[in-house]
């Protein structure tokens, strides 16, 4: 009688509902926690300052708006807690990106390990640079920093932010404080990380300047061109990996990202050396906010243009390295043709094909008779 054997595998203990796959679940599950502990009235008070925004002030109505009341913020330790939430939905929506959206995507296309990397890169930043700059958008004409440039430098400082203005700051540095573990969640390689930790860093060093420095209005004016301009760029580069023959967005880009880094140095320069220069209160006041000093105007401005610098000094760079890789795509490789002699030309067709001996050369009535003698 044939003996059955037991299968050696063993029934899954838990299934894929309760088990943890990937670093997106773990972290919607921490925020899930915030959230539910918003419905306990024992742990309410510590989620709402993750969840909501934190330092709100209700001003009186004015003569325009004599039925409502204004609501404004202003900054403090306790938005800390707030990015670190928000830092957590910005990791679970880039997972979500990545696997629904971009995943299938190359899977389709089948690229390289590089081109994966790059892709999904671009795809991520393409994805955000539109959300943001649109959203920015929406925030200056509804606050009408177009229609009035004067207000970037009048009535300085503006302390108190209101909700949309609070809430994309705040947004922004959860956005570039989440590439930190998505660096390690991605398996970035170690050649790429000093690059993405340079442009990090300095996302972060001038998003939260202009946050802390109350220099808020200043910053959302320079961030919507300027993400606009890199919109374009990734968008372009994601194009460029499914057809190589696409080139028309870089050439957009490299005349937009110049136009770029003169609007930036001119309105920094009109805002900050002119504009506040020529302000009443110039003294440093902490409980007012109050920034507007030589000193802080003089590093302002520095550090402004010294990144302005370092961008076009990797524009330019990046622009001869495309410049090279196109010219030598497109100069021809000249074959040199083999120069043949007569002499050998006539051993070759005594002999046979290209000089090799055959046998009707090998027995000739010549080679017969010098074997002979």
């Amino acid at each position: 009688m044939a003996i059955r054997r037991k299968s050696t595998k063993s029934p899954p203990i838990l299934s894929h509902e309760f088990v943890l796959q990937n670093h997106a679940d773990i972290v919607s599950c921490v925020a899930m926690v915030f959230l539910l502990g918003l419905m306990f009235e024992i742990s309410a008070k510590a989620s709402i300052i993750f969840v909501t925004l934190q330092y709100n002030v209700t001003l009186p109505a004015t003569e325009e708006q004599a039925a409502e009341t204004a609501s404004f913020y202003y900054y403090g330790i306790k938005d800390l807690a707030t990015i670190f939430f928000y830092m957590l939905v910005a990791i679970i929506v880039h997972a979500i990106i990545q696997e629904y959206v971009l995943d299938k995507i190359n899977r389709r296309m089948h690229f390289s390990k590089t081109k994966h990397s790059k892709f999904n890169e671009s795809g991520q930043l393409s994805a955000f640079y539109l959300f943001s700059c649109i959203w920015g958008t929406f925030i200056l004409v509804s606050e009408n920093y177009i229609s009035d440039p004067t207000i970037l430098w009048r009535s300085y400082p503006p302390n108190l932010m209101t909700f949309q203005v609070k809430f994309f700051y705040i947004s922004q540095l959860a956005y570039w404080f989440h590439t930190f573990p998505e660096l390690y969640f991605q398996k970035t390689k170690k050649e790429d990380i000093p690059r993405q930790l340079v442009y990090i860093g300095l996302y972060l060093f001038h998003i939260a300047g202009a946050y802390l420095l109350n220099l808020n209005r200043l910053g959302l004016v320079l961030l919507v061109p300027h993400y606009f301009v890199e919109f374009l760029f990734h968008i372009s580069r994601l194009f460029y990996f499914t057809d190589e023959k696409y080139q028309k967005g870089f050439s957009l880009w490299a005349v937009l990202f110049v136009l770029g880094r003169l609007l930036t140095l001119i309105l920094s320069v009109l805002t900050v050396g002119f504009g506040l220069a020529r302000a009443e209160n110039q003294k440093l006041d902490f409980s007012t906010g109050n920034f507007n000093v030589l000193g802080v105007r003089i590093a302002v401005l520095a550090s402004i243009c010294i990144t302005q610098a370092f961008m076009m000094w990797k524009f330019i760079n990046f622009q001869l390295r495309r410049w090279r890789e196109h010219s030598t795509f497109q100069t021809p490789t000249v074959k040199k043709k083999p120069t043949v002699t007569k002499g050998r030309s006539r051993k070759g067709t005594e002999n046979g094909v290209n000089g090799t001996v055959t046998s009707n050369g090998a027995d000739s009535p010549r080679n017969r008779k010098e074997k002979s003698s």
